[in-house]
C-alpha cells in the first residue's frame, strides 16, 4: 500500500505570525497579524483533534441512524511545564444535539473514534492522557 503524504507550507508574515496553506488552497493564520489574533500552533493541534474525532462521531452516529442535528466538540489541553511542553492532559467534551439520541450509540462512537479511527488521537495518546465526556442536548428544549 502506498504511503499517503500530506503537504502544507507555512510562510512567515511578521513577528510570530505565519500563514499555513495546503495544496488545495485552504489557509490558516497562526499568531497575531495586523491586530488580528490567530490560532497558535499548539491550539491547532487541539483543533485537529476536535475536527478528526468530530468527523468520526458524525459518520458513526449517522450510520447508526441516530437523529443527529448538530455536534460541537470542545477540547482543552494542559501542557508540560518543561520544553518541549507537549500536551500531558487533554479533555474532550462532545455536545451532541438531537432528540432521542441513544447514549449507548454515542459512547460506542466515541470509543471507536478514540481507539480506532482518529489518527490525531492516536498520535496524542503517546504523550497525553485523553479524557472524554459528552452531553446529549435536545435542541427543542
Amino acid at each position: 500500500m502506498a504511503e499517503q503524504w500530506r503537504e502544507i507550507e507555512a510562510e512567515w508574515q511578521s513577528g510570530g505570525a505565519f500563514i499555513g496553506r495546503n495544496v488545495a488552497g485552504g489557509i490558516v493564520q497562526m499568531g497575531t497579524l495586523a491586530d488580528n489574533p490567530g490560532i497558535s500552533p499548539m491550539e491547532l493541534v487541539l483543533v485537529g483533534l476536535a475536527g478528526c474525532t468530530g468527523v468520526d462521531i458524525v459518520d458513526i452516529l449517522v450510520k447508526k441512524r441516530q437523529p443527529l442535528r448538530g455536534l460541537k466538540v470542545k477540547v482543552r489541553g494542559k501542557k508540560a511545564e518543561d520544553f518541549p511542553k507537549v500536551y500531558r492532559e487533554i479533555e474532550v467534551e462532545y455536545l451532541i444535539f438531537g432528540k432521542d439520541i441513544d447514549p449507548k450509540a454515542v459512547e460506542h462512537a466515541i470509543r471507536l473514534s478514540e481507539e480506532k479511527y482518529c489518527s490525531v488521537s492516536a498520535m496524542l495518546r503517546s504523550s497525553a492522557d485523553i479524557r472524554s465526556t459528552y452531553q446529549i442536548i435536545d435542541p427543542d428544549v
